[in-house]
């Protein structure tokens, strides 16, 4: 069974993190904002990527999921062209 937890980064927030490992054993934490997932962490590279920057909440709950995480904050122009 894989190991899964959701938490709030911000409750004020419509968003939360699921933190989980995958089947080949890597683990990941998914930024889900309005039932989407937006940006996912992989622990194990360091490595974050973004999916979807719609609006410019999604853009705040983007950026807190980088802070949290150790990463700088970007604009909204920057995040929709993140790698």
């Amino acid at each position: 069974m894989n190991d899964f937890k959701t938490f709030y980064i911000d409750r004020t927030m419509k968003c939360h993190v699921n933190e989980y490992t995958n089947s080949d054993g890597d683990h990941y934490s998914d930024l889900v904002s309005y039932n989407t997932r937006v940006a996912s962490y992989n622990h194990g590279t360091n490595e974050m990527s973004v999916y979807s920057c719609p609006s410019a909440t999604t853009a705040r709950h983007i950026n807190a999921f980088l802070e949290y995480y150790g990463f700088e904050k970007c604009t909204k122009k920057e995040l929709q062209n993140y790698k």
